[in-house]
């Protein structure tokens, strides 16, 4: 067995190489670090984050992590200096960055990809976890979402006694990861008015975990995140610790909620759109009141709430301003289409396909999303990415004239192209994918008119 490096040591090293990486502009040095970390001492993460006094405590979904986590970290950051991933880099070596960066810190708070959860918490030892949700995504590098549901309920298993479990009851198969675990914290949406009697085609889980006949909803809200049961067995959404009632949506500019807990309700108002944006919100309160916070501090950081980079972000550009909104799969751009189109369907919109790693090299899950409200109500679609030409093809299968739509593979000019349509005091609607959407905020970040996404404040 290799022997351990003073831990002093690993940490100069790979302080020394994360300035070196922010010097020659390398992302902000958000991962090099932690590579170079594990490679002088794969024990490092360990012992970084047992020295945390207050904890960890653990985001994983595969949509909205990165908007729970931010909004979690509003709410907490008057309690605690945190340890918080906030550029999104949520494997092992982001986790192991993040904890060098803040050698100061108290409370370790980490978005974790759905992927790295098992060995995330399995080495941090965490003081709560909490789990979103499970979409059909990247099939190449996952598989199907019951794979990574299996690892999830293998390493909530092997979590401390003392971890607390805060899961979405709305999803069948993370609401079920609970029922094993005394304590478990449960939260979701209780708003029928809101929620479909049926699933989309695109639909995720479709079938009774117990049984295996399909389930049917009283109210599906996002994809099949509901209030589901089984007509066979009884096996049914549990009950919900904490819930959203009273949702009133404002179009594009926010959303309302009574957030309702054993113990009060408090009525919320976010400066973001979409029943998605209600779940994350949900969320980040509920594992933040389990982490300590107050309904007070839970409202005042939800409420003082903006937006993740890239999730609904706005960002001005000159006398225009850019509306971006990342899509990766099915799920999360069905909701971001409806959110769009019931707010007021634009007549311009650039969407950046690319199958880089990070996005998953395949791309046959645009024939699954429902971009036909969109298509329906465009003058001019600039298409753009490395997959720019199959994107085009979509629409011309969803019904956009050839006409309409523009064939233009470099974002930058993309960009330009979109802005040049958009009229003055206009906003451009921008849906990127993954590696879309940091290629494009390197570019106006370049063009000085939004700060690097990991030099913003938490």
């Amino acid at each position: 067995m290799r022997p351990h490096v003073p831990l002093v040591a690993g940490i100069a090293a790979a302080r020394a190489a994360a300035g070196l990486s922010r010097l020659v502009g390398a992302g902000g040095g958000t991962t090099v670090p932690g590579k170079l970390l594990a490679l002088i001492d794969p024990s490092a993460v360990d012992r970084l984050a047992a020295r945390l006094p207050l904890g960890t405590a653990l985001i994983s979904a595969t949509n909205g992590k990165t908007t729970t986590a931010a909004m979690t970290a509003k709410i907490l950051a008057p309690r605690a200096r945190l340890a918080y991933n906030r550029s999104g880099a949520n494997l092992v070596s982001g986790v192991a960055s993040t904890l060098l960066a803040e050698s100061g810190a108290e409370l370790g708070l980490f978005e974790v990809d759905e992927g790295a959860f098992p060995e995330v918490a399995q080495r941090v030892r965490p003081r709560a976890v909490c789990l979103g949700n499970l979409f059909r995504d990247q099939l190449d590098r996952y598989g199907e979402l019951e794979l990574i549901a299996e690892r999830w309920r293998a390493a909530v298993r092997d979590l401390p006694e003392t971890t607390a479990l805060v899961a979405n009851g709305d999803d069948p198969q993370v609401g079920d990861l609970a029922r094993e675990r005394s304590g478990a914290v449960l939260f979701g949406l209780d708003d029928p008015r809101h929620g479909a009697t049926g699933l989309s085609h695109a639909a995720d889980s479709k079938w009774c975990l117990v049984c295996g006949r399909p389930y049917r909803y009283t109210a599906a809200y996002v994809g099949h995140l509901g209030d589901y049961h089984c007509e066979s067995c009884g096996h049914q959404r549990p009950g919900l610790d904490v819930a959203a009632r009273s949702i009133e949506l404002d179009g594009l500019e926010s959303v309302a909620f009574d957030l309702v807990t054993r113990e009060a309700t408090r009525r919320i108002r976010l400066r973001l759109p979409g029943l998605y944006n209600v779940y994350n919100a949900v969320a980040a309160a509920t594992l933040s009141i389990t982490l300590g916070a107050t309904l007070d501090e839970v409202e005042v950081g939800l409420e003082s709430f903006s937006a993740a980079f890239g999730r609904f972000e706005r960002i001005e550009i000159g006398d225009r301003r850019l509306l971006v909104l990342l899509i990766k799969n099915p799920a999360g751009a069905n909701e971001a289409v409806r959110t769009l189109v019931t707010g007021g369907p634009p007549r311009l919109a650039v969407i950046a396909l690319n199958d880089a790693i990070a996005d998953g090299r395949d791309v046959s899950w645009i024939w699954d999303v429902d971009f036909e409200p969109l298509f329906d109500g465009l003058d001019r679609l600039v298409a753009s990415g490395d997959r720019a030409a199959e994107l085009a093809l979509r629409a011309k299968y969803g019904g956009v004239p050839a006409d309409v739509v523009e064939l233009e593979t470099d974002l930058g000019r993309a960009l330009d192209r979109g802005l040049a349509l958009t009229e003055p005091g206009g906003e451009l609607v921008v849906l990127p994918t993954y590696t879309a959407m940091l290629a494009l905020r390197k570019i106006v970040t370049e063009r000085g008119f939004v700060r690097p996404y990991w030099k913003q404040a938490a």
